[in-house]
């Protein structure tokens, strides 16, 4: 039996986010003043041509097989693109099978090995994700433009346009101050960057926090409060997709903005359930009726209250404020029983999630339903020094049958029914081995939450809240497709693919 023994809880998150508020809002009138000492001049090119042997790409791959295939694919057109040029091959790493550390993916803790096997023979790093296009060519030519021997951190600037929870409300004052890079469109290090970032992860432990978007807390720990470089833009990384009139000078494109794999899973594969209480029977769930439940062929609320009209079931578990770890573990056990319909897939939602199901069967028909999988929008706790990552709740958490049927067959349970599902789960997923499988379609928070040029290269699978919103109108401007019956105003999907 896996034995949960402590866990920080929401108090200490809390706080976590408040003193991080408070020193980064200290830190904004360095970041307004001069540049950063280690990048005085502007671009400048040491003249020798940059070999592609001399750049290290890393491909920000993930354990699923689907996730695997797609980075394998992506090494190996790099390689072609090598030969064609004829050029000595560059390293190209799968960031999932560079160790057995579950913190890798967060990158920072991989850095002392970045420049141990590549420190001194390389110039540059540069990052991708699976669904990256590079056009190697042109790539060179852009690093070529900066001074290798110098600190370089490039990439696609995003920047929010008001201090957001999901980045621990940073530079509250004037947010759009702080750049971070469009991880879709490649990012890169120079090596003396990197070289210096690896002594100090090194010398100074990582922090054991909360992981929760990546691309905005590297940036942050490379700017270093104004003792490290800001990140550069570098127009020719991209986010267009291939074959677009605008993608003719990027040197990184995008395939497709909805990952499709042929036939989209049916609906009635799709075992869909609800969280919810008495307290939002009559504020969220008439929400869900309007939007997104007749998309769903299987589908049940669970509350703490019997309600025919809605209807919901009453699982015994009784509502707790937060965490809601015993009403989750109920709706786990319920999904293998035969109370329900036997289905592949199992969706487990909030009552304030929107979601477009249309969207999610079509993701779906990428991975296969007989492998352990549990999908959603990845966090992290404590990554820097082992830890374990979770799907957060409230963008909407997928599993396959065969990882419930492995989560509850190792005995993983709840240590109190008010525990933090999302994070018990990651725990027990951890212990067990099995990995959490990234998917940035899925929000946790608003559409206003995140950088508007960061959601302008997706279609998006869920949102999550209804605060200070109107949820509807959220959900039919940015989760209903063309096909789809409504007058409301929303950017249609196939314009989205044109953009």
């Amino acid at each position: 039996m896996l034995l949960i023994y402590s866990y920080l809880g929401n108090k200490v998150a809390s706080l976590v986010i408040f003193t991080s508020c408070l020193l980064i809002g200290v830190a904004v009138g360095d970041l307004k003043g001069a540049g950063s000492p280690v990048q005085e001049d502007d671009e400048h090119s040491q003249g020798r041509p940059l070999s592609l042997n001399e750049v290290v790409f890393v491909i920000q791959s993930q354990k699923n097989s689907f996730h695997v295939k797609r980075a394998e694919k992506c090494r190996t057109e790099l390689l072609k693109q090598a030969v064609d040029l004829r050029q000595k091959p560059p390293a190209v790493l799968l960031l999932h099978s560079l160790s057995d550390n579950e913190g890798d993916w967060s990158i920072l803790p991989l850095l002392p090995y970045f420049s141990a096997s590549f420190g001194k023979n390389s110039s540059w790093m540069v990052f991708l994700e699976e669904e990256t296009n590079v056009k190697v060519g042109r790539l060179l030519q852009m690093l070529e433009r900066f001074d290798r021997g110098k600190e370089w951190f490039l990439g696609r600037p995003l920047y929010d346009r008001e201090s957001t929870i999901i980045h621990h409300y940073a530079f509250a004052d004037n947010p759009s101050v702080f750049k971070y890079p469009d991880f879709a469109a490649a990012w890169a290090l120079s090596l003396p960057l990197v070289n210096r970032l690896a002594r100090k992860v090194r010398d100074e432990p990582l922090k054991s926090d909360f992981t929760i978007d990546l691309k905005h807390e590297i940036a942050l720990y490379i700017w270093a409060e104004g003792a490290g470089p800001r990140l550069t833009a570098a127009p020719e990384l991209c986010t267009e997709l291939e074959g677009s009139p605008r993608a003719k000078q990027c040197a990184t494109t995008l395939s497709t903005y909805l990952p499709q794999c042929g036939e989209p899973v049916k609906k009635e594969d799709i075992f869909v359930a609800v969280k919810t209480c008495k307290k939002f029977h009559e504020e969220r769930v008439p929400v869900v009726k309007r939007t997104w439940e007749k998309h769903a062929a299987l589908l049940e609320y669970y509350s703490d209250h019997t309600d025919h009209s809605i209807p919901t079931i009453d699982l015994g578990v009784p509502n707790t404020e937060r965490g809601h770890c015993g009403k989750t573990f109920a709706i786990l056990e319920r999904f293998l029983s035969d109370a329900v319909a036997h289905t592949e897939w199992l969706l487990i939602v909030d009552d304030d999630t929107l979601i477009s199901l249309p969207r999610l069967q079509a993701l779906l028909g990428c991975y296969r339903p007989g492998e352990p999988l549990c999908l959603g929008e990845r966090y992290g706790y404590g990554l820097g020094q082992g830890g374990y990552s979770y799907i957060t709740g409230g963008g909407g958490m997928l599993f396959s049958r065969a990882a419930v049927q492995r989560l509850l067959g190792s005995g993983c349970k709840c240590y109190s029914n008010d525990a933090p599902d999302d994070m018990v789960l990651g725990m027990c997923l951890n212990a067990l081995g099995l990995p959490v499988t990234h998917s940035p379609l899925f929000h946790q928070a608003r559409p206003e939450d995140y950088s508007p040029d960061f959601l302008a290269h997706q279609i998006p699978i869920s949102f999550h809240k209804h605060w200070n919103i109107d949820p509807i109108a959220v959900f039919n401007k940015w989760l209903v497709d063309d096909t789809e019956d409504t007058d409301s105003d929303r950017p249609h999907r196939n314009a989205r693919e044109e953009l």
